[in-house]
């Protein structure tokens, strides 16, 4: 949590995150097949609306689904403290005297989306390319040729802060925007179930609403642990039982392959859909890139992407034929893949519960579905 003047600094160097890192479907259960003509991500029935299937590896195919978006503001346009003076993740210490035009900025549209949900969606001025959430889609867009900041656009739209982290470049344009004398805030990139609370209190202590964070917070804690209780009712209870999951980045064109493991944010999203995390397993640490050995290793029963990397590789098909080592494994025999939106899968905020359910829906009762 950012503390006025007392948070400890964090190292001053700046860690850039590689943007490239964080940046026809049908399913069948049995003989029947389910949506496969469906090529728009779907937002599913909730969990505790559906039946699950007996046995969680009795489906073939793939499924894209996405998390309901829509934006619940803990508070409407609550008053800003303000000036507020604090010390970011990088040990600057920082001193806001105005949010009323902000601009909040990272590779998964999290911190745009907590904004919204502190009931300051009005003070938005523009949006990254991963914001997506309901009543922020028509912002202008910052963002160009994927995740790289524009400079000219940014001050262009003349914000009074700039909430960012390190997983968006070059540098050079926040530090430009810095110069320019705009306060910037910048928040640990990181992004897991551990740390979804303090990023929300990191949020709403720069826009100066610290009880609105402390409420949006604890109710998002809430949202998770009541999300987490309903899928451990329906997931194998024996690890032995559970699907083995894998996360794999992929971007076709650039033909990037990478597993994520431990560390990553994709091990927490793992365990807490029910999975069982291969990666702990085979000793695989952090974002590296994929091997034939790892897959052979892994053997997972289920691969879950972001459905903008699958469209990339050409859908499960060309993925296949790229990957022939995931082809021999039961994901790959089976066609069994999760896919979901590249922005919200790994975002870890205030929508995270809504994230769990749908991938929880996609798992454990696919033909739900449509």
């Amino acid at each position: 949590m950012l503390r006025p003047f007392v948070r400890r600094a964090a190292a001053a160097s700046v860690a850039l995150v590689p943007v490239l890192l964080l940046a026809g479907c049908g399913i069948s259960t049995g003989e029947r097949a389910v949506g496969a003509d469906a090529t728009e991500p779907a937002v599913p029935p909730a969990l505790t609306e559906v039946e699950p299937l007996a046995d969680p590896r009795d489906w073939e195919g793939e499924v894209v689904v996405a998390p309901d978006d829509a934006v619940d503001p803990i508070a409407e346009a609550p008053e800003q403290q303000l000036p507020v003076t604090l010390t970011d993740a990088q040990g600057t210490e920082v001193t806001v005297t105005d949010a009323s035009r902000v601009l909040a900025l990272d590779v998964h549209g999290t911190l745009a989306r907590t904004v919204a949900e502190l009931g300051l969606a009005d003070t938005l001025v523009g949006r990254d390319v991963s914001t997506r959430a309901e009543g922020l889609r028509d912002l202008p867009l910052v963002t160009q040729e994927g995740h790289d900041l524009s400079a000219e656009t940014i001050l262009g739209l003349d914000p009074t802060l700039l909430i960012t982290d390190t997983s968006l470049g070059p540098w050079d344009v926040v530090l430009q925007v810095r110069d320019a004398g705009i306060p910037v805030v910048v928040l640990e990139p990181d992004r897991g179930l551990d740390n979804v609370a303090s990023l929300v209190r990191d949020v709403a202590e720069a826009l100066g609403v610290p009880e609105e964070g402390a409420q949006l917070a604890e109710r998002t804690r809430a949202e998770i642990d009541e999300v987490r209780a309903q899928i451990e009712a329906v997931a194998p209870a024996d690890d032995g039982q559970r699907l083995r999951m894998v996360f794999l980045y992929v971007r076709g064109q650039s033909g990037v392959y990478y597993m994520f493991g431990e560390g990553s944010g994709a091990d927490s999203l793992i365990e807490a859909i029910g999975g069982y995390d291969v990666a702990e397993e085979i000793g695989w640490n952090g974002m590296k890139p994929l091997t034939d050995e790892g897959l052979v290793a892994a053997q997972p029963d289920l691969v879950l992407m972001m459905s903008g990397g699958l469209t990339s590789a050409g859908g499960v098909e060309g993925l296949l034929e790229r990957l022939p080592a995931l082809a021999e494994t039961p994901a790959g025999r089976n066609r069994r893949f999760v896919a979901m939106d590249d922005g919200a899968v790994l975002g870890f905020g205030p929508g995270t519960a809504a994230v769990l359910d749908a991938l929880a829906v996609a798992t454990y009762a696919p033909d739900a579905v449509s």
